[in-house]
């Protein structure tokens, strides 16, 4: 099944501005290529940094961005590694960065990557498959207050401690059939017939756990940040609570500047904003994105802007309220 990139005109039309007169943009998340390709068109002077570290999106993307191959460079590597990858490659400041976070429609879709309850695969669920933690390892290793943390904390399963203790019962496990039957069995059948398939959580917090994907979204917002030349912008677009509620309260407190007590006369924290929000409110897709691609339903995206030190407040300058 061909990819559709998720939000891709209004990802687009947020960093089109920071790339008006060129520079260079990253897409840490860089797929199959989808929004790569709208904004290459949109910025005919822009570079591009394309990372992911899914070797088979990589290959696919040199061919689906072939036509753009003198402006983009593929870099297999992680987006939480960013301010490595620019060191490599020379690159002191960036013009835009988007992170389109979660698992892909083609990773969801292969069964032998094992990320989905749909299919009967492996319980691999690696988007780098070098790493050693696999699924499999979560599910047939850990102990089971561990797991149930892992579900409890990622999937936001209601019934972790019984999903937990199921499938440590039926271990060992080695397909995510097997897992999903397992998971179906420990929810009671009332919840069973509504929020979709059973096992959803389970998987999502699984997956989570085996990618680190909340620790590499913490590690990297700063990053980001370090990497923008001012005017330059970030476009995240999340999937789930757990991403979104990282990317608006890092969003939020970067745009704060002085944190000084309300009662202080002067600024005494010295403290500047570095990010200024532009979409005040969560930018969803439309009814007919969702209509065509309903795996868009749950997507949420925000932006923020570099802000240059010339524009924050001077040491001792509270800023207007």
């Amino acid at each position: 099944m061909d990819h559709e990139p998720v939000l891709a005109r209004e990802a687009r039309d947020l960093l089109l501005p920071a790339l008006e007169h060129g520079g260079v943009v990253v897409d840490g998340t860089l797929g199959r290529g989808g929004h790569a390709r709208l904004i290459l068109d949109g910025a005919p002077e822009a570079e591009l940094v394309g990372i992911d570290r899914d070797p088979e999106a990589l290959e696919a993307c040199r061919t689906n961005l072939a036509a753009y191959s003198e402006r983009v460079r593929f870099v297999r590597d992680d987006f939480a590694r960013l301010s490595s990858v620019l060191e490599r490659l020379g690159i002191a400041a960036v013009r835009g960065v988007l992170l389109d976070l979660g698992v892909s429609s083609p990773q969801l879709d292969e069964a032998h990557r094992g990320f989905s309850f749909r299919g009967d695969g492996p319980l691999d669920m690696r988007m780098d498959p070098t790493q050693r933690l696999s699924a499999a390892g979560v599910v047939n290793d850990y102990p089971v207050l561990e797991l149930e943390r892992v579900l409890r904390s990622y999937g936001e399963e209601r019934y972790a401690r019984r999903v937990a203790r199921a499938i440590v019962r039926a271990r060992p496990l080695s397909t995510t059939t097997e897992l999903a039957e397992v998971v179906a069995g420990a929810v009671p059948a009332a919840s069973r017939r509504t929020g979709g398939h059973p096992a959803r959580r389970t998987f999502q917090g699984i997956r989570i756990e085996v990618n680190d994907e909340l620790g590499e979204l913490q590690r990297a917002l700063p990053q980001v940040v370090d990497a923008l030349e001012p005017g330059g912008r970030v476009v995240v677009i999340s999937y789930h609570s757990l991403e979104d509620r990282i990317v608006k309260r890092f969003f939020n407190e970067s745009a704060k500047g002085c944190v000084c007590p309300p009662d202080f006369p002067v600024c005494r924290c010295d403290a500047q904003a570095s990010l200024r929000v532009i979409t005040r409110s969560t930018v969803r897709p439309r009814s007919e994105e969702i209509e065509r691609n309903p795996r868009a339903s749950a997507a949420k995206l925000r932006a923020a802007e570099r802000v240059s030190a010339e524009a924050a407040p001077l040491p001792g300058e509270r800023k207007a309220s």
